[in-house]
């Protein structure tokens, strides 16, 4: 009966990614070692592949500042002036939201740890009633996570809409927590690697997996070096013993040594002790007499710290007559003071109500901007419209236009051309009808001569 572990406590508790160059980063380590593994290209050539980056980037700087609500959420009344109370009650809602939810898993949680410690008495009805009770409460918990994830693209869609507020919560970036860090982190390095993929082209690839295939091919040559290695090593290390055990039997015998010299040097602590108790008499004695010294110093200490109470107390005495007068004076002020700001209450009040109906006269402006803005963007739309529409009609007049020009000129010359045709017709006709009566004269002639 685990309940699953749900982490919405903040990824909130950015590095800005601030839109990122769309440009390969060059390595540290040495070009013709890594050549293969470097691509060719340092900048995106296909939009497929810039739209691709760009969502990415657009997700990295969203996450920025979803993980930077939790702290406009604790600096409420410091933000609220500079970002807006729009934003600022969405991200109020947003965090009342996340707190709910927590304190529902918590205690979930906690419900469950209990009912596995009485996990003995399952078969009781009671029991089954509790577990029914965990089961319609963990019901309520997605419902609840879905508000949370509308809140939060609520507030993100405010906070995208005020460049202003996102420029500032990027000054605030040290406020995150070090898990929404490693968060972020590993973002941009996943953005590097995806970057790298799309800048490899299919021939890059193949080399890259060659590369990589050499580079396997030796480290298993390597592998095969590192254990005849350490095969070396572990005969090594079995010399290594041996001469520990020999190292041992010599620590073994300076040991037995160092016992009998203990021994030794317990009888010269005695002695030592012996001697110490005859010091010690000598120095009680000495003690005493110190003693006897410092109790003479005190009497005298004390009766002249009896004169000194004395003087104190009379000068304590003036010091409260003092203390009298000038608490009276202070009185005197603070009567002063409360006549004088009574009078200044009485003034703010008026110029308070005076500001009130100024602010209610603005309100009203500002609806009435409100208005006249919006009917100045409806009039622009349908402006633009109305010229697109424009635009689009001479377009297709002009289109018409030069189709009718096209067909004249085609209609014109067929034309020419079928006139032509005619004349070429009947003047081949004609030649043949003078052809025809000439050779009727020439064969009356010759008829006539015969």
């Amino acid at each position: 009966m685990a309940l699953d572990a749900l982490g919405v406590a903040p990824l909130y508790q950015g590095p800005d990614i601030n839109r990122m160059k769309l440009t390969a980063e060059p390595s540290k380590k040495p070009a013709s070692l890594l050549k293969p593994l470097v691509p060719s290209k340092s900048k995106l050539t296909t939009i497929e592949a810039e739209r691709v980056m760009s969502v990415l980037d657009e997700t990295i700087h969203k996450v920025e500042l979803v993980t930077l609500l939790s702290y406009m959420a604790s600096n409420y009344e410091t933000l609220e002036g500079v970002l807006g109370q729009d934003i600022m009650k969405a991200v109020s809602e947003h965090e009342d939201l996340c707190r709910s939810l927590l304190d529902t898993v918590f205690y979930l949680q906690d419900k469950e740890r209990r009912l596995q410690e009485e996990e003995e008495f399952k078969e009781e009805g009671w029991f089954r009633d509790r577990i029914l009770s965990v089961e319609l409460q963990k019901s309520s918990l997605p419902p609840l996570m879905q508000q949370i994830k509308e809140s939060t693209k609520d507030t993100l869609r405010l906070l995208l809409n005020n460049p202003q507020a996102v420029r500032l919560l990027q000054t605030y970036t040290l406020s995150r927590s070090a898990e929404a860090q490693n968060f972020i982190d590993c973002l941009i390095e996943l953005r590097g690697f995806l970057f790298e993929k799309l800048l490899t082209g299919p021939m890059e690839a193949r080399d890259k997996s060659q590369f990589i295939q050499d580079i396997n091919i030796r480290n298993r040559r390597n592998q095969g070096i590192i254990n005849t290695l350490e095969n070396e090593l572990v005969a090594s290390v079995k010399n290594r013993d041996a001469e520990v055990e020999k190292e041992n039997f010599v620590i073994q015998e300076l040991k037995n040594h160092l016992h009998q010299m203990l021994k030794l040097s317990e009888n010269s602590l005695l002695r030592t002790k012996q001697e110490a108790k005859k010091q010690q008499k000598a120095d009680f004695r000495a003690s005493q007499a110190r003693v006897a010294k410092i109790q003479q110093e005190l009497l005298m200490l004390r009766s002249q710290y009896h004169n000194l109470v004395v003087e104190n107390w009379e000068a304590e005495q003036a010091l409260r007559k003092k203390k009298y007068r000038v608490e009276t004076e202070i009185e005197n002020w603070i009567q002063k003071y409360d006549m004088e700001m009574g009078e200044k209450q009485e003034e703010y009040e008026k110029l308070d109500l005076i500001h009130k109906e100024e602010k209610v006269q603005l309100e009203e402006l500002k609806q009435k901007c409100d208005v006249l803005v919006q009917e100045f963007s409806q009039i622009r739309a349908k402006r633009e419209v109305n010229a697109k529409k424009r635009t689009e009609a001479e377009q297709e007049m002009l289109r018409m236009v030069r189709a009718a020009t096209l067909i004249q000129a085609l209609w014109r010359g067929y034309l020419v051309r079928s006139m032509l045709k005619s004349r070429k017709k009947k003047r081949s006709k004609s030649k043949g009808r003078i052809k025809e009566k000439s050779k009727a004269k020439a064969k009356a002639k010759g008829k006539a001569k015969k």
